[in-house]
């Protein structure tokens, strides 16, 4: 089973707002997940992020790989 921590998108039609959730490769984009580990809100300047640290080191240290626009607010947040 490989694992990814993505974005899983929600809110209405033009005012996105998304869930950071560990999933596996294989489900759809907004579809089954493992656990929500943070949210993503591109709306409000500047962008609010907020991701548990913790968790998101759990999952990558077990396994979990990011996609790269995680990786990128992981890298922002300095939790990788």
């Amino acid at each position: 089973m490989a694992v990814k921590i993505r974005l899983r998108r929600m809110g209405a039609k033009k005012a996105p707002f998304y869930r950071v959730v560990v999933a596996d490769s294989r489900y759809p984009r907004d579809g089954r997940f493992i656990e929500e580990i943070g949210y993503i809100n591109p709306l409000t300047d500047p962008a609010t992020v907020e991701i548990d640290a913790d968790k998101a080191k759990k999952w990558i240290a077990n396994g979990a790989q990011p996609t790269e626009t995680v990786k990128a607010y992981l890298k922002k947040n300095g939790i990788l």
